[in-house]
């Protein structure tokens, strides 16, 4: 799949779900209250998930998949390939960890 058609997907998977949100617009009533904070709260909660697990999947995937390819031209440079490419995984996965920690506190502000 290319750039481009990647692009109209998410375009598309965004729209769709952002558009049915106007549904639920406030009515008449000026300002936010405690409920609006809280449902917000918990709908970033979700997206920081989302997004910190798309992107930690794809960055591994890319990085594993450079790698075999530098493995495979080179079979020689395993050992010098493999360390730099578990410490991107590690660092890699720690962005995830810090994307499940932000929608952690998120949940807890919506919860309470």
């Amino acid at each position: 799949m290319n750039n481009r058609k990647l692009g109209t997907a998410a375009l598309t998977f965004v729209a769709a779900f952002l558009v049915p949100l106007a549904a639920f617009a406030q009515e008449g009533r000026a300002g936010a209250n405690e409920f609006n904070v809280k449902a917000m709260a918990a709908a970033g909660a979700g997206f920081a998930m989302g997004l910190a697990v798309l992107g930690g999947a794809l960055g591994q995937g890319k990085a594993a998949a450079a790698a075999l390819e530098g493995i495979s031209r080179n079979p020689g440079a395993a050992a010098r390939i493999q360390t730099p490419m578990i410490l991107g995984l590690a660092l890699i996965e720690s962005l995830v960890l810090f994307g499940f920690l932000i929608a952690f506190f998120l949940r807890g502000i919506a919860a309470g």
